[in-house]
């Protein structure tokens, strides 16, 4: 036995030196399979295996060094000989898994790394690498469940902690992440990878200042970490310590200069500083460097929108979308600048492409209906609005939006219009407070919608200049609007420019509107001493330029109507504020020190519902245009479609305002007096359909509603002339239209409310000398109106009298009104100029020479 042993010992020494190393291998395993102890089969064997590793070592080693060197694919070549000759090592498919994953061969890489965790399943290194190169193939469940794995094997591995943590951020597991990276860091405290990284994930959890916690140490560890220094600043800048964000950004592009996303956030901070070149000029700098980046331009846009460069700002928003093309944010605010520069029809288009790319977004439908109704499509409008408030049921705006669109139409029955009126832009989100001026009479409410809105949107900055120039100058007057041209606005007060006393008042326009060089806009630069046009400025520049030029008292005619920027009143214009004319209610705003008034639209017991101080004129708040001409035309009540003998009655106001309040008492008069019509505005088809409707509902005749087409103002004051009596709505009154009616000799009919809105009508009769037609009730209304129907010596009276008093009383007596509006601003400003707070006050009543009657 024991020659056997031998013979078959020299045989398997004689093949291991001939090379024949597996077959030696054999004949030594099976020796021990017989004789354990053999020492010449374990020696033998043992000699065998470190011959065999001799290979594998070089051949690793060579594999090792071409990666290196990044010689990834020479790797790959020398891996696949290795490989083949020792399939069974694992660590050479876990290295093979590296060096496709670094040329990108990331499906390679995930099958390099299954078979090595199939040869070894404890491979803790092969399962963390795995995780990696699956995180890279967006398979985040399946990447999660690598770092989970690995993560059991080793507890201890700091960095499957840390790529965890991304995954999960990834997965938008945030409170999940933070725990992840809390361990990376309690295993490797010295990570500034780790720190970084759930500074990341505390971001978009809202945990800003322990974000900045995050980064802070991160930076402790490696002040060079440009990533941390610039996402450090997106934090601060979220913060609103923007002056912080600044820093850090300027830290970042100091390390890298090149570095365009820290240049382009970095102008996104200056904007919020309004400091807006600079802005420009960080945003500019970031497209030069990354020019194929949608977010470098969409950055960019947004500081030439709020520089009012809007043809500059749809040109990146251009360049984002083709870089992009489902950037939702960027096709809306291209429909912003669109809607800015009224190209409607292109705006709604960049709105519906934004709904494409984000169908379930509320702004964007409600941005679309806002686009829809300016273009008079009101159904359309309405289904936007509509399918915004299903998305988002709160959506408080849209809600008020639809209610409005609804009035616009007539439309009162419509279930839809449902929202809570006390709630909606008080105990909601702001909305726009003028939409509900003719929906609910209530001055408390249109008080807090007001306060809201401005809450909101409208920046307080109110720092009061400290302007005390010489009294014996002359008080220098600035009228901020967008509606310097042939617009309602103008129609009143043209004439009030023209005598304004220049011996005592300095008189200077500041336009933001359109320059659409009509007759009104050069009647009204033709007034004045300084005419500004602003319509490419910042609010910010516009007040910087207000204090500049030295105006010591500032008016806004806007308020909350279309177009208006309170932004330059937040921004301190002038040392005294004043809301007049344009909106008839309160501004809310604490930056307003005065609202012009009168006893009527404002009395003292209302002066609680008002931010601003009441500054109450001897007669009425609203100016006039005493040489306003009526065309010489005279129609016939047959070329208007009207009756030749029965009674007209008028109501030429828009028909958002009319409710079934009034409309109910308007259809009971035509059913009570024969031959009687209702002459109204044509203000869109669905309201014209609506009111025929609910006139039929009513027992009324449809035919019985005459609608006026919209013609020239002259021509429209001449046809007045037609109609017998102007009945007015309540919730929101005829305010110039009462005027027009007025001036053309045409008795109107009012009912006072609670709200400046709701007494405007009011306030011009009391004015003109026509108290007996303000009422208190919708009944006594009705009563009068019936009165002045079937009492035809009655009706010629009332018509005389008004005839007599529209030149002799204080109504259209516009120098009287100059006077007036002077001593108010004469007694706001000494107010300012000793020191003295805003406070409520009323100018007296100047003697003046009674007019001749006309």
């Amino acid at each position: 036995m024991k020659a056997n042993v031998d013979q078959q010992l020299r045989k398997a020494h004689s093949l291991a030196t001939k090379g024949a190393v597996a077959e030696a291998g054999d004949i030594y395993r099976e020796i021990l399979k017989r004789f354990p102890s053999n020492k010449r089969a374990v020696d033998g064997l043992r000699d065998l295996s470190t011959a065999a590793r001799g290979p594998y070592d070089k051949g690793l080693r060579a594999v090792l060094a071409l990666y290196d060197q990044g010689q990834l694919h020479d790797a790959l070549n020398q891996l696949s000989l290795l490989i083949e000759a020792y399939p069974a090592e694992a660590d050479l498919h876990n290295l093979a898994g590296a060096a496709y994953a670094g040329t990108g061969q990331f499906e390679a890489a995930v099958g390099s790394y299954d078979r090595a965790i199939a040869l070894a399943p404890d491979h803790a290194e092969a399962w963390s690498n795995r995780g990696i190169v699956l995180q890279r193939l967006q398979r985040l469940d399946a990447a999660l469940g690598s770092y989970d794995k690995a993560i059991a094997l080793n507890p201890a591995a700091a960095e499957a902690h840390s790529n965890r943590g991304i995954v999960l951020k990834q997965l938008r597991r945030l409170a999940e992440a933070v725990v992840s990276h809390d361990e990376a860091i309690r295993l490797k405290p010295g990570s500034a990878e780790a720190h970084y990284n759930r500074g990341n994930a505390l971001h978009d959890l809202q945990r800003l200042e322990e974000a900045v916690a995050s980064y802070d140490a991160a930076i402790r560890i490696k002040p060079d970490y440009v990533l941390a220094w610039s996402n450090r600043g997106n934090a601060l800048k979220a913060l609103r310590r923007l002056d912080e964000a600044l820093a850090s950004y300027d830290a970042a592009i100091r390390l890298r200069p090149d570095f365009a996303v820290a240049h382009s956030n970095r102008g996104v901070a200056l904007l919020g500083l309004e400091r807006f070149e600079e802005a420009l000029d960080s945003c500019m700098a970031a497209v030069g460097l990354q020019p194929d980046s949608a977010d470098i331009h969409y950055n960019a846009a947004n500081v030439l929108q709020e520089m009012q460069r809007p043809e500059d700002a749809i040109a990146h928003y251009d360049a984002a979308i083709l870089l992009r093309p489902g950037f939702a944010e960027a096709h809306a605010n291209r429909g912003n600048m669109l809607y800015a520069l009224q190209r409607l029809d292109e705006a709604a288009s960049s709105y519906r492409a934004a709904i494409a790319c984000k169908p379930d977004d509320a702004t964007g439908h409600y941005n679309l209906g806002n686009a829809l109704q300016e273009l008079q499509d009101l159904e359309a409008a309405v289904d936007s609005y509509r399918t915004a408030i299903t998305i988002r049921p709160g959506y408080a705006e849209a809600q008020s939006q639809l209610l409005y669109q609804q009035a616009r139409m007539c439309r009162w029955d419509d279930s839809t219009a449902s929202a809570d009126l006390s709630v909606l832009g008080i105990a909601t989100n702001a909305v726009t407070p003028f939409t509900f001026l003719a929906i609910e009479d209530s001055a408390r409410h249109h008080l807090q919608r007001a306060q809201k809105w401005v809450r909101e949107k409208c920046q307080n900055i109110s720092i009061r200049p400290t302007m005390r120039r010489d009294t014996s100058s002359r008080i220098r007057i600035g009228y901020f609007s967008a509606d310097f041209h042939n617009h309602a606005t103008m129609y009143l007060m043209a004439r009030l420019f023209e005598l304004h006393d220049r011996s005592r008042f300095e008189i200077h326009i500041f336009s933001y509107g359109p320059d659409r060089q009509d007759n009104m806009r050069q009647r009204v630069a033709d007034s004045v001493d300084g005419f500004h046009d602003v319509a490419k400025l910042t609010d910010k520049a516009i007040a910087d330029l207000a204090r500049s030029t030295g105006i010591d008292i500032a008016i806004d005619l806007k308020g909350h109507t279309k177009d208006m920027r309170l932004g330059i009143f937040s921004h301190r214009a002038a040392p005294v504020q004043i809301n007049y004319l344009g909106y008839p209610g309160s501004s809310g705003a604490d930056f307003i020190d005065y609202i012009i008034a009168d006893d009527v639209v404002i009395p003292e017991r209302s002066r609680q519902y008002y931010s601003e101080k009441v500054i109450s004129l001897p007669f009425s708040y609203q100016v006039n245009d005493d040489a306003r001409t009526i065309s010489d035309r005279v129609f016939t009540r047959r070329e208007l479609e009207l009756p030749e003998d029965g009674f007209v009655f008028c109501s030429f106001n828009n028909n958002y305002k009319i409710t079934p309040a009034e409309y109910d008492i308007w259809m009971r008069l035509l059913s009570k007096v024969d031959g009687s019509v209702l002459w109204l505005l044509n203000d869109n088809r669905w309201a014209q359909a609506n009111l025929r409707k609910a006139a039929e509902a009513r027992g009324v005749d449809p035919d019985r509603l005459i609608f006026a087409e919209r013609m020239a103002l002259p021509d429209h004051l001449a046809r007045h002339r037609c109609a017998d009596l102007f009945l007015d709505s309540f919730n929101c009154n005829a305010h110039t239209t009462a005027s027009d009616a007025l001036w053309a000799g045409l008795p109107v009919l009012t009912k006072l409310g609670e709200s400046f809105t709701a007494r405007v009508a009011g306030s011009l009769l009391h004015a003109i000398g026509m108290p007996d037609l303000v009422t208190e009730t919708p009944a006594a209304y009705e009563r009068i109106a019936l009165g002045l129907a079937t009492d035809p010596a009655r009706l010629a009276d009332t018509r005389a009298r008004l005839a007599a008093n529209r030149l002799t009383t204080a109504l259209f007596d516009t120098e009287r009104y100059a006077r007036d509006i002077e001593r108010a601003f004469d007694m706001a400003h000494d107010r300012y100029l000793r020191g003295l707070q805003p406070d409520h006050f009323k100018v007296p009543v100047a003697a003046v020479q009674e007019k001749a009657a006309a």
